[in-house]
């Protein structure tokens, strides 16, 4: 009886560890109520909280719930790709780049960009950009980072009537600022770049920013302009290399054709873009179809402007992070072709954007034009540059001189 009693004893025990390490194998998985407590406390601790949460979860960030308390944590959709800690506050930004004498990258956008449905552009940073093993890193170690949203982003729902429904965001465009710790503007990049010509912007704006801070306050103006300038001038040297190289006679237009007498409209705007407008066209052309003479300009400049390109195409090559993030986020069976063309439509847009925007905004601050205040440097830019001026609440998808046989024209 004894010998038996100690072999159940025996067995008891071996089970109740079996039990106990059944029960720690398996990671528990926290309340949404709980995730939320946790966020709301590391969120004030900043991008160390961020890294204490991940640290905290690294066996969970599968889990939806997980994901969902990490964006709300970052402030950013597919948080877990990127690993980034926003601010969605500037002036807590800037006492960030105080204390850890960094500058800030401030990035505007239609949206918001911890929603999926913020604008194109910001859509394509967040799997393009921020998931870049080179981009995350640097962003994390030598950037404070801020977001604003300028105003939201217009939706468009296709209901098919059998209960499938296509959602898209449509207009609009994003542009990331680099600023000193007092919020002033050093830099900008505007639109969606390839992420190595990302990486390049980046590396020479902080540079910038770092020679602009060791200055004495005098000394600064005349700085910011001789930069902007020499930048410029490379802009247009670079033109006319690759001008020359495929012996283009007929370069393509280098600022948006705009009739200063005519209201600007979506159709007009859209094509700065050029990865959002492949989105946005098919919805466009429904609401204001283009002529057959803006057809055949807008072809000859799309055929010139992917000459252009090709010869940047490796600067626009995505890492396995952001094809994987792309894996993940479409049911499409055809990723290679995804992926590729995708990469083209960003190396068209990393050409235009440098050529066409970015060499304005060098000019601007060459010139000492509007260009010491982030904010009124932003009104302009989405008003001379995006074309998309804060003045039209309706983004130029409501046109005054067309008809469209709706009550007060559908204007709600």
């Amino acid at each position: 009886m004894k010998i038996r009693g100690y072999k159940n004893l025996f067995v008891l025990a071996f089970l109740s560890l079996s039990c106990i390490q059944a029960a720690d194998a398996i990671t528990p998985v926290n309340s949404p109520s709980q995730l939320s407590q946790e966020v709301a406390t590391l969120r004030k601790q900043g991008s160390k909280g961020l890294q204490r949460f991940l640290k905290t979860h690294a066996n969970q960030l599968n889990d939806p719930q997980v994901r969902t308390a990490l964006d709300a944590l970052c402030q950013q959709r597919d948080c877990y790709a990127s690993r980034l800690y926003w601010y969605t506050d500037l002036a807590q930004a800037k006492a960030a780049a105080q204390a850890s004498g960094k500058p800030i990258l401030s990035l505007r956008l239609l949206g918001k960009l911890d929603q999926d449905l913020s604008c194109a552009n910001s859509r394509f940073f967040r799997v393009a950009l921020y998931p870049n093993a080179e981009i995350s890193e640097m962003l994390q170690d030598r950037f404070i980072l801020h977001w604003e949203s300028v105003r939201p982003a217009p939706k468009v729902t296709i209901d098919f009537g059998d209960g499938r429904k296509l959602e898209r965001t449509i207009t609009g465009n994003s542009i990331h600022y680099i600023l000193d710790s007092s919020g002033r503007p050093i830099d900008a990049i505007p639109g969606l770049y390839g992420p190595k010509a990302f990486l390049k912007q980046l590396q020479q704006a902080e540079i910038a920013a770092k020679e602009y801070s060791r200055l004495a306050s005098a000394n600064r103006n005349g700085f910011l302009q001789k930069y902007h300038s020499d930048r410029l001038q490379a802009i247009e040297t670079q033109w006319r290399a690759d001008l020359s190289k495929l012996g283009i006679q007929s370069p393509p237009r280098r600022t948006a054709s705009v009739n200063p007498s005519q209201p600007v409209t979506a159709e007009i705007a859209a094509p700065i873009a050029v990865s959002k407008m492949a989105v946005e066209r098919p919805l466009l052309r429904s609401i204001q179809p283009s002529s057959d003479r803006d057809n055949l300009i807008r072809i000859t400049n799309e055929d010139a402007w992917s000459r252009i390109a090709q010869l940047y195409n490796v600067e626009a090559q995505l890492d396995d992070n952001s094809v994987a993030l792309i894996k993940a986020k479409t049911k499409q069976n055809n990723l290679s072709r995804l992926v590729q063309n995708f990469e083209a439509a960003m190396a068209v847009d990393t050409v235009r954007n440098e050529y066409m925007l970015h060499s304005q905004i060098h000019q601007w601050f060459a010139e000492g034009n509007q260009t010491d205040n982030v904010a009124l440097l932003n009104e302009k830019v989405y008003a001379q540059l995006f074309l998309t001026p804060s003045s039209d609440p309706w983004l130029g998808l409501a046109p005054n001189d067309a008809y469209s046989a709706i009550d007060n024209d559908g204007l709600r």
